[in-house]
């Protein structure tokens, strides 16, 4: 989920003192890192924060966390983590074009996989999230989350853990922007049902290259809207 600054930047701050302690204490890649209680007691900081700081560094792949054991540094090495969470300290918070930029390509490349790999129990899923979201929009009301509940059991069928990591990770604050700028009239709703099907279809019929064409299609004018409002 996308935080604001002021929590952003405590979970900087964290991240920072993480990566100094890791040098300090030249810890090398598989060494386990101090529990999360020694690190909030030493960080001055809530166990709340700290989780949240680790969580963020597992999420870009620099710590593991394993059940009952701890958290280990990742089987990198210093230089390529060092620069890495360098990298993550300069993060800005992504504005909405750039949100949905990143969704549209991760999307293009989700359906298709998910054209290739889904199971039945994928397209089932798919079904039901159609068909609430249809429901909603025939009653006259917002389908924001149902719509992305959809878009997210395209990524589920991708069987690509890391794809669905990241759409998870972008999904909260989008619909928050979509509610805010008010994408979803009734005519582009109703438009998206037919969409949804032909995403559908193209995915029960194992057609990944159809499948990538209604998927584009149905962004179409989301693409041009970002660019407007740009």
């Amino acid at each position: 989920m996308i935080i604001d600054s002021e929590i952003q930047a405590e979970q900087k701050e964290i991240i920072s003192k993480i990566k100094e302690l890791i040098n300090f204490k030249n810890l090398e890649p598989g060494d386990k890192l101090p529990s999360e209680r020694m690190l909030s007691e030493r960080f001055n900081v809530t166990r709340s924060h700290l989780r949240e700081a680790l969580q963020t560094l597992e999420f870009y792949g620099l710590v593991k966390s394993i059940p009952q054991s701890g958290t280990f540094v990742a089987d990198i090495g210093i230089i390529a983590l060092n620069g890495m969470i360098d990298d993550i300290l300069k993060l800005q918070e992504p504005s909405f074009k750039e949100l949905v930029e990143a969704r549209i390509f991760l999307e293009l490349k989700g359906v298709k996989l998910a054209a290739l790999r889904r199971s039945a129990d994928d397209l089932k899923r798919m079904e039901e999230a159609l068909a609430a979201y249809s429901d909603k929009v025939i009653r006259g009301e917002e389908a924001v989350q149902e719509d992305l509940l959809f878009h997210l059991a395209i990524a589920r069928a991708s069987a690509n853990p890391t794809l669905i990591s990241f759409m998870l990770k972008i999904t909260p604050e989008i619909i928050n922007n979509f509610e805010q700028h008010h994408i979803c009239d009734k005519n582009t709703a109703f438009k998206g049902i037919q969409e949804h099907k032909d995403i559908v279809d193209a995915i029960r019929e194992k057609d990944p290259a159809s499948a990538k064409s209604a998927m584009k299609e149905h962004f179409k004018d989301l693409y041009q809207y970002c660019y407007q409002i740009s």
